[in-house]
C-alpha cells in the first residue's frame, strides 16, 4: 500500500494488516486520511446528538463498538471491531471484552452510587477506556467522545472542551494531552480533567 503515516507524538502504529484494512485505495498521505476520517467523525457526531441516550444503552459494549463502527467505518473495515494485535498500550487483545465489561459495569455503579461528581465519571471512563485500546486506531477520539455522551445524556452536563485545541494539528495541545493521560495512568486524574474541560 502506498499510505505513508508519520505518526504523531503517543500515537500508536498500526500493523500491516491493519493498514490493509483501508476501505478508500485512492488515499496516499496522512492528510487525506485525517480528512476522510474528520468526516467520517462528523457523521457520527451527527448520528449521536440527533438521539436520547441513557445510561442503560451508553454503557454496553454494543454501544461503544458501534460508536466506532460509525466514527470510522466509512475508511476502515476493522472499524468497531476489537484489535488482535499488541499494541504498546493496552490489555492483551484476548483480554479486551473482559476489561471493558469491568469499565462498563463498574462506571455504572459510579454513577448510581455518585463515587465521582459527574464530570469526573465521564473522564475517568475516558481513561480506563483508551488505557484498554480496545480497538487498532482511534482509541483517542473515541474516548473523547464516549466522554462527552456521558457528560451530554447521562448528566445533561455541556461537553468537553478538551483543551479549546485540535490536538490533531497542534503538537503542543497533544503534548499537553499525552502528559495528562500518562499521570492519570499514574493514578493523578487532575490534568486530565483540567485539559477536557480547559
Amino acid at each position: 500500500m502506498g499510505l505513508n503515516l508519520n505518526y504523531q507524538y503517543g500515537q500508536t502504529p498500526l500493523e500491516e494488516e491493519e493498514m490493509e484494512g483501508l476501505k478508500i485505495a485512492s488515499i496516499s498521505t496522512k492528510a487525506e486520511l485525517d480528512e476522510f476520517e474528520r468526516m467520517n467523525i462528523e457523521d457520527a457526531l451527527r448520528w449521536v446528538l440527533g438521539k436520547k441516550w441513557e445510561a442503560e444503552k451508553i454503557l454496553t459494549e454494543n454501544f461503544t463498538c458501534d460508536l466506532h463502527h460509525r466514527m470510522y467505518g466509512k475508511v476502515w473495515k476493522w472499524a468497531g471491531a476489537f484489535r488482535t494485535t499488541a499494541k504498546n498500550i493496552g490489555v492483551p487483545a484476548f483480554g479486551i471484552p473482559v476489561a471493558l465489561r469491568q469499565l462498563l459495569d463498574d462506571t455504572m455503579y459510579w454513577i448510581q452510587h455518585g463515587t465521582f461528581p459527574p464530570d469526573e465519571t465521564a473522564i475517568q471512563f475516558k481513561h480506563r477506556l483508551v488505557s484498554i485500546h480496545c480497538f487498532p486506531n482511534g482509541n483517542g477520539r473515541h474516548s473523547r467522545l464516549m466522554a462527552d455522551i456521558i457528560a451530554e445524556k447521562i448528566f445533561r452536563l455541556p461537553v468537553f472542551t478538551w483543551g479549546h485545541l485540535s490536538y490533531h494539528n497542534s503538537s503542543e495541545a497533544r503534548k499537553i494531552y499525552i502528559e495528562a493521560v500518562k499521570a492519570a495512568d499514574r493514578g493523578n486524574i487532575n490534568g486530565l480533567l483540567d485539559f477536557a474541560r480547559g
